[in-house]
């Protein structure tokens, strides 16, 4: 497979075996065999992005059915409310501002928007968020973004003041037409605005678990100036995030309509010193990664030799990578618990732990708790400060296995 974003060469440095859909949770008793892909990782040797080697079908993972709401948690709720307040106040502020988010998911960010009166549309592929979105009165269009529906969007609204999207773009992996379809809707002033995974986060922290199928890309700031250079963008900000795990806000804009930011060469220079596109680099989290899998799985057939009583916490997509590359089923993890209703009373993918309402995590709680939502831990753990309370132990694999 050649790269997506410049049709270079790929060198693989990662592969975490044969993996399901992450979000396929399965109904139990469907004896139905469940659709698996290689899931492995290589760099491009001409723009260095960072991409998964095998595609799966957009249709299977993002659909009527589509479990993840980004209202779930309060931080990225927060989040989502402070990044709509500071456009309202910035590039949302001129006359008759229109802004359009790629998968907008519930709504949660443009709900801010849609109450401050101004123009707004959201783009999303998945139908169970997307009435969710509509019903908070959020306008939205079910669909996928590319090139055609940007100009059916621009023709019917016209131009775009800014086009946002969070943790979406790296799940998408038709660039060129995404940028394109950017090209024909932005305004020519307008900024194309998007926050992901930061693949130095990952590296540092070997959070592997951020590689599954829904992120093709893992963009770095260089290969993101790459990216946007090749399709008429320049790179103009650049924005260090904490939510999830670590992430970087980028903003795009034509080339010479913005001042780029100072924080651009700062961050190309701090990826250029720490070396996070060198192959030695990722080789080094393959194998940091190896090391982890081989001490969770350690740790986990100790603890039910013992007799120990375990359970997981946050039946995320995340989790699929982590629970099938380390083989790790009910026989480890009797069952998870997890707050979306549409996960509940089913099994997660590929390995088949039995997904639970929250209320089984206190009926009695576990001795031991993996955490699978880490990237929530300050949340979770404030919120389930009765489980420390009953002598529980959470245990944690980012950026190494430990008990906390």
């Amino acid at each position: 497979m050649s790269c997506r974003v410049c049709s270079g060469r790929l060198t693989e440095f990662a592969d975490f075996g044969r993996q399901p859909v992450s979000d396929a949770f399965v109904t139990p008793g469907d004896t139905r065999e469940e659709f698996s892909f290689r899931l492995a990782v290589g760099i491009c040797e001409t723009c260095t992005m960072v991409q998964l080697l095998e595609e799966v079908p957009r249709e299977r993972m993002f659909h009527e059915a589509y479990p993840y709401l980004s209202s779930g948690s309060s931080v990225m709720r927060e989040h989502f409310q402070a990044l709509a307040k500071s456009l309202l106040a910035t590039e949302l502020s001129g006359p008759d501002p229109f802004v359009v988010e790629l998968g907008c998911n519930d709504g949660t960010m443009l709900r801010s928007i849609a109450e401050a009166g101004v123009r707004h549309l959201g783009v999303e592929p998945s139908g169970g968020v997307a009435d969710l979105a509509a019903s908070k009165g959020v306008r939205v269009v079910k669909d996928f973004f590319e090139e055609a529906t940007a100009r059916r969007i621009r023709d019917a609204d016209g131009p775009a003041d800014v086009i946002y999207a969070a943790n979406t773009l790296c799940h998408i992996p038709y660039m060129e037409s995404i940028l394109s379809g950017v090209d024909a809707l932005l305004r020519p002033d307008g900024v194309f605005v998007f926050e992901d995974p930061y693949l130095a986060d990952i590296l540092e922290r070997a959070s592997f678990d951020q590689i599954y199928d829904e992120h093709f890309f893992f963009f770095a700031a260089g290969s993101v100036q790459e990216m946007a250079r090749r399709s008429g963008f320049e790179l103009v900000g650049v924005e260090r995030l904490p939510v999830h795990g670590g992430e970087v806000r980028y903003t795009l804009a034509r080339a010479g309509a913005r001042r780029r930011s100072p924080a651009v060469d700062e961050l190309l220079a701090a990826e250029a010193s720490a070396g996070v596109t060198d192959l030695a680099t990722l080789r080094g989290f393959a194998a940091r990664v190896e090391r982890t899998r081989d001490e969770l799985v350690e740790l986990l057939t100790g603890l039910r030799d013992k007799g120990a009583t375990v359970a997981g916490y946050g039946a995320t997509a995340k989790s699929a990578t982590v629970l099938n590359y380390c083989g790790i089923g009910p026989e480890l993890v009797p069952f998870i618990c997890d707050t979306t209703p549409a996960k509940q009373g089913r099994l997660t993918p590929g390995s088949g732990i039995p997904v639970r309402g929250p209320e089984a995590f206190a009926g009695p709680y576990p001795e031991y708790a993996v955490l699978f939502a880490w990237n929530h831990a300050e949340e979770i753990m404030a919120k389930e400060r009765a489980f420390r309370e009953a002598g529980g132990r959470w245990i944690l694999y980012v950026p190494e296995v430990r008990l906390v």
